[in-house]
């Protein structure tokens, strides 16, 4: 098909043509960040946390006023978690994957080593990763001995005093690998704080650190030391699945019944737990979908808008071109053809706009950049989009018999 007579008609129409082109450029930069910004939210929040997620339910207590019995209660409170029929494992823990905040430590391989080689997520408490039902793939369970008081710990931690400091740690396979790549993790040793060496003597399938906000997010490691009832833990108890409400209401009876002087900050199911945690991300997910759907059909109703004006203004033209000879399907084409140029400009103003938006994003929010292959998925998109919107009015074009056309003025 010859496309001079289509480019010799879009002369005519400069400015009209021109503002369509931008609003689709527009459209495209917007669309392919905000399509790159939706899936990197579906990401994160389909992150696997390495714990039997729907077997867990979590209740957090606060104490009122701090008492000596703090160790004792905390042991207490446990046994009588355990009693609860239908109750797995339970431990006290300091933090879980997936919450707003979280302890990080700087790990370096040597003692004089200038800067850390990564930053890992710390986790804490008795039986932790029993309770959590994260996978040990290599290595070892603490042993009962191993445990120290987390006022201790502090204090050791305080006083650079590694008598009072755990010295054994599992680490998550991804930490292993960055550290040691390639290598057994097993006897391996690291270094935290003043110089604290640590050995690693076992290594998790997986457990995510609790702010994934943060790079690595599969970079953690747990450490034997207990808390006690005063310390703002969270009571981790894992059942069957379709125990969890029952469980959940019996655990909180009993730890309001042993502990009169705290108070219960939270009662849920860690499932409810993380979908907290990712209610923003699905919020903006939703809003980006929401603005991509609406440029779209603007970008459409403007498009066929267009094509719809032309359509009407170019009736004498098209019934000369019936006339002699030109089919409907001729027709069809020409418009079909026409309008797949302005988008196509549309669009490759539209890439240039959508790096440096994407540019942009990187600088200020610490995004990464653009893949190119979300380009031609937009471009792909757009054209779509815009062959769909000016189908109604190129077969209202191709419809019109060529008498009624040359008679029109």
């Amino acid at each position: 098909m010859d496309i001079r007579p289509i480019f010799s008609a879009l002369r005519r129409h400069r400015l009209v043509m021109g503002m369509l082109i931008l609003e689709i450029a527009l459209t495209c930069a917007i669309v392919c960040n905000s399509v790159f910004l939706i899936m990197q939210n579906l990401q994160r929040m389909n992150l696997p946390s390495g714990i039997a997620e729907h077997q867990l339910v979590v209740v957090q207590m606060a104490s009122i006023r701090d008492r000596p019995d703090a160790d004792a209660r905390a042991q207490a409170n446990l046994a009588s978690l355990r009693q609860i029929p239908g109750v797995r494992q339970v431990a006290l823990v300091d933090k879980m994957p997936f919450m707003f905040s979280g302890n990080n430590s700087d790990i370096k391989l040597r003692p004089d080593q200038p800067q850390p080689s990564l930053s890992a997520g710390l986790y804490f408490g008795e039986n932790l990763l029993s309770a959590f039902g994260a996978r040990l793939i290599a290595g070892r369970m603490f042993h009962a001995d191993e445990y120290l008081s987390l006022d201790r710990a502090l204090r050791g931690l305080h006083d650079n005093n590694v008598r009072d400091l755990p010295r054994v740690a599992i680490v998550t396979r991804a930490m292993a690998q960055r550290l040691w790549p390639g290598q057994n993790a097993l006897g391996k040793t690291f270094y935290i704080g003043k110089d604290i060496q640590m050995h690693v003597v076992g290594v998790l399938a997986q457990l995510a650190r609790p702010n994934s906000l943060q790079r690595g997010v599969g970079f953690s490691w747990v450490v034997p030391i207990r808390m006690n009832a005063d310390e703002g833990g969270y009571y981790v108890i894992r059942s069957a699945p379709r125990d969890r409400a029952r469980v959940l209401a019996d655990a909180v009876a009993r730890l309001k019944q042993h502990n009169p002087g705290s108070i219960v900050m939270a009662q849920r199911s860690y499932d409810r737990m993380r979908a907290e945690y990712f209610s923003g991300d699905r919020a903006m997910a939703g809003t980006l979908i929401a603005v991509c759907l609406a440029l779209l059909v603007i970008t459409a109703l403007g498009i066929g808008g267009l094509a719809s004006f032309w359509v009407a203004q170019r009736r004498r033209t098209i019934g000369v071109r019936r006339a002699l000879g030109a089919t409907r399907g001729d027709i069809l084409r020409y418009f079909q053809t026409e309008n797949f140029l302005i988008v196509g400009f549309g669009i490759a103003l539209g890439i240039v706009l959508a790096y440096g938006l994407s540019l942009l994003l990187m600088a200020h929010y610490e995004l990464p950049r653009l893949p190119f292959s979300y380009l031609p998925a937009g471009a792909l998109i757009l054209w779509c989009v815009g062959q769909l919107a000016v189908l109604g009015p190129a077969l209202r074009a191709a419809a019109v018999p060529p008498v009624v056309a040359t008679r029109s003025v």
